[in-house]
């Protein structure tokens, strides 16, 4: 279900419908596609309503190209009969020009005699999207794209679908589960919940602005912690059990001053690279969980209060579960929200 769901694309832009299963981000992508119908809006593909309560234009006839989840590949044909498909009505040597400059795109030139079983899952991946640009779509759009990969294969293959698609200069929309695939491809992020958009922005503002709490749980990591807003020495700042987090920019002070209760109490989120190691700080906070990261820990630290908090620590610093370390905070953005 998708409900009151609204936003903008600029052309060539990559942009991301993110959020849980359920949240209605595919069901938007088979709508912008036109596979459903919606009861209500329109929607707008280059200048042209494509879908509204008076008109309907099917999806073969709105220029789109779609990558989806299983990459719909005909195992049948050979790697560069499979880019080619949709390209049945130009002439030969079009389409075979064309073929060639989308698997030279994509890195697959020399595979264009193969079959779709012969190539590994990455390899498939990237003729799916070969085949999907090959068209030159006014829009392309990605369904889950990395969904059956392996893990440590998803951001990077994440960062060369973003350059394949910016070299073609297409304008992509893909939904996806994973904030880190988000943030690796994506111009523009929406972050979805109970099927409409929470915030639209672009990747730095969500990890580092998120205008709600559900956001700031959703995207990224970090702590929610128990405040007061407090004015020391002509310095707005906040007040918690580490001490005084001073807020400097005109902004987070605008957004504080709104988000404070009628006794200043209100919600400070710490992200993990916020939280800095400093063995000669007074401030100290217990190691109860550790995650090695190749050249990070990332540190569950509980303070006294039984709060816990993240810290993002360079991996050289291996502390023992139950060693308590010292910590500072070297804050940019400070964010804040209400206390209820």
């Amino acid at each position: 279900m998708v409900n009151d769901l609204g936003f903008e694309l600029g052309h060539g832009q990559i942009g991301c419908l993110l959020g849980t299963s359920g949240c209605g981000k595919t069901t938007a992508l088979r709508a912008i596609a036109g596979f459903v119908r919606p009861d209500r809006g329109s929607i707008e593909i280059d200048e042209q309503i494509v879908a509204s309560s008076s008109i309907w234009i099917e999806p073969e006839s709105r220029g789109v190209g779609v990558v989806f989840q299983d990459y719909a590949l005909f195992p049948h044909l050979s790697v560069a009969d499979n880019v080619g498909f949709g390209l049945r009505k130009s002439s030969a040597s079009e389409r075979a020009q064309r073929i060639g400059r989308m698997l030279e795109l994509v890195g697959l030139a020399s595979m264009a005699q193969s079959y779709p079983h012969e190539l590994s899952g990455g390899q498939q991946q990237r003729v799916a999207l070969a085949r999907a640009l090959a068209p030159s779509p006014r829009l392309l759009l990605l369904d889950e794209p990395f969904s059956n990969l392996d893990p440590d294969l998803r951001e990077r293959l994440a960062m060369e679908l973003r350059g394949i698609l910016k070299e073609a200069r297409t304008t992509a929309l893909l939904v996806t589960h994973d904030q880190y695939e988000a943030f690796a491809i994506a111009d523009m992020i929406g972050v979805m919940q109970s099927g409409a958009i929470a915030q639209w922005d672009t990747p730095y503002r969500l990890y580092h602005r998120p205008e709600t709490r559900e956001v700031a749980d959703f995207v990224g990591m970090g702590s929610l912690l128990s405040g007061t807003l407090r004015q020391r020495d002509g310095v707005s700042g906040v007040e918690f059990e580490l001490g005084m987090l001073p807020i400097h920019a005109r902004t987070d002070q605008a957004l504080a001053g709104a988000s404070a209760g009628p006794n200043g109490e209100l919600i400070v989120l710490l992200r993990p690279d916020d939280v800095l190691h400093d063995d000669a700080s007074p401030l100290r906070a217990e190691v109860v969980r550790k995650a090695f990261r190749g050249a990070q820990f990332l540190y569950t630290l509980r303070l006294n209060s039984g709060l816990e908090l993240l810290a993002l620590v360079p991996s050289h610093h291996n502390h023992a579960i139950g060693e308590r370390i010292g910590i500072r905070f070297d804050v940019d953005h400070v964010v804040t929200f209400p206390a209820d």
